[in-house]
């Protein structure tokens, strides 16, 4: 492990963390401002699924060829490379004429989702301690929630008081600072070379088997994410900035979840809270308000968190040629659940889209017991 600055020490918690801000901001946002584009594209409930899909399928192809992309070139020019490339994102879909111009920028929105975990998990793994690993994983694995915070208060606010397109070019802006700011970063070892085109293949059954839990655990998260604001417009008589206040609850109580239950992760605990996680999409069946509001707790502490269980068993069962590919392999998982949860849920529609949520975890619950 490489001596780090104290400024460089300091630098990695709080940039792995914005990284993975970054790196799911267009889904939260989405998600959040759903009201506003169903309303200014004039797309159909389903469209919006599609929208998800096409962000998380380009992430699906690019982590099977991303893993060794990043040991190959270094964390610190990886994570440049992902705020460079949300900055540019995000500030396509803020300028979106219409729906097709969305659909591209939510698609190269990918391609920092793809880079996110391989890069975060070797930063870490290269410059820290093994003693305080778990804990930084888990802190920066909060970084996504953070999002979801973000977008579901500060920037649905914005949105809903001056312009939704404001709101995410103010994004964008933070996306370019950030990555001014990881000049700070450790040096990467190696110098940039060619980098083959590989698929990440893992090593060994238990990166599989994160891999299947996590198709399983994503597919159920974004459609939780991606719908339940308009849900609680359209069947709960929410209004926009309140409804888009679920998702802020979702990634307040998941910053939370994620550094907590990443002191003590262990595979055991990946089999509880995606079991738990049951509970939420069945509050949300019922159709009452303020069951709403648990749904997203439960969602948030126990969904949520479980995808950081899984980042923390990745580091601690790969070694270090082997990390960058088998963050990667789990990523295309969680992105491959994401890509296909939301378009599910559109054409489902509410009450038989929350049934298949809590299938999806109850099953994602049954690969973890197996991963035992």
């Amino acid at each position: 492990m490489e001596e780090v600055s104290v400024r460089g020490r300091a630098a990695v918690p709080v940039l792995t963390t914005a990284a993975m801000t970054a790196s799911m901001l267009p889904l939260f946002l989405l998600g959040a401002l759903s009201p506003a584009l169903v309303r200014e594209f004039g797309i159909e409930r389903p469209l919006l699924g599609v929208l998800v899909t096409a962000g998380f399928g380009v992430a699906v192809v690019l982590s099977l060829a991303i893993g060794p992309a990043v040991d190959a070139l270094g964390p610190r020019r990886s994570i440049i490379a992902l705020f460079a490339t949300s900055a540019v994102a995000l500030a396509v879909f803020a300028l979106a004429p219409h729906y097709a111009v969305l659909v591209c920028a939510v698609a190269l929105g990918g391609v920092p989702q793809a880079l996110a975990n391989p890069s975060t998990n070797k930063l870490i793994a290269t410059s820290v301690e093994p003693a305080r690993r778990p804990v930084l994983l888990g802190i920066k694995q909060s970084g996504v929630q953070l999002g979801a915070f973000l977008a579901g208060l500060p920037l649905a606010w914005l949105a809903d008081g001056v312009d939704w397109r404001l709101a995410v070019g103010v994004a964008a802006g933070l996306a370019l600072v950030a990555a001014f700011g990881c000049l700070v970063l450790p040096q990467d070892v190696a110098p940039p070379r060619r980098v083959p085109f590989a698929l990440s293949v893992g090593s060994g059954g238990l990166i599989w088997r994160l891999a299947a839990f996590s198709v399983l655990l994503g597919s159920g998260i974004a459609a939780v994410n991606t719908y339940v604001a308009l849900y609680a417009t359209e069947e709960l008589g929410f209004g926009a900035p309140v409804a888009a206040g679920l998702v802020a609850v979702l990634g307040v109580v998941g910053i939370a979840g994620r550094i907590v239950w990443s002191r003590v992760a262990g595979r055991e605990l990946l089999v509880g809270l995606s079991a738990a996680a049951v509970l939420a999409p069945l509050l949300l069946l019922t159709g009452v308000p303020v069951l709403a509001w648990a749904a997203m707790v439960v969602v948030g502490g126990c969904a949520v968190a479980a995808n950081a269980i899984s980042m923390v068993l990745v580091v601690a069962a790969s070694r270090g040629p082997e990390l960058g590919r088998n963050s990667a392999l789990v990523s295309a998982g969680f992105f491959a659940g994401f890509a296909v949860g939301p378009p599910l849920f559109g054409l489902l529609g509410y009450d038989a889209g929350w049934v298949l949520v809590a299938v999806e975890f109850g099953l994602a619950a049954v690969v973890a017991w197996r991963a035992r």
